[in-house]
């Protein structure tokens, strides 16, 4: 039994739609055994899949192939979690320096925001 690179990220929950999953393949977001494949690329067991998060690189191992959909609770029966505790660290690094830059919801600067900007920067040269 094969299964489509697409599909089997869909499957597993590594993406939130079948769309979503093959446009980041095409993208060059998800590699199969660290080289960049085709969504209709066929997985084996024991592959391994990397997907790129802004600034990290996450890597999950093929343990068993599926057909369909999988419910959250049974995503661990056919993948496994092997990214590096530092890649995590990536993420986690990147997505505190976004929320502290602008909080989220709050929209792009004002023209008070932009003079105030402008100012900081001609004042700190």
């Amino acid at each position: 039994m094969a299964c489509r690179l697409d599909k089997y990220v869909w499957s597993v929950r590594l993406a939130k739609t079948r769309s979503q999953s093959t446009q980041a393949i095409n993208r060059g977001k998800v590699k199969l055994n660290k080289v960049s494949a085709k969504p209709a690329k066929e997985v084996k067991l024991g592959d391994e899949i990397q997907i790129v998060k802004h600034t990290a690189i996450f890597s999950y191992r093929v343990i068993q192939l599926l057909d369909k959909r999988v419910g959250a609770k049974l995503v661990e029966n056919y993948i496994i979690d092997i990214t590096d505790h530092a890649e995590i660290e990536k993420l986690k690094t990147y997505q505190a320096a976004q929320s502290n830059y602008r909080q989220h919801g709050t929209g792009k600067p004002t023209k008070k925001d932009r003079r105030d900007l402008d100012d900081f920067i001609d004042n700190w040269k």
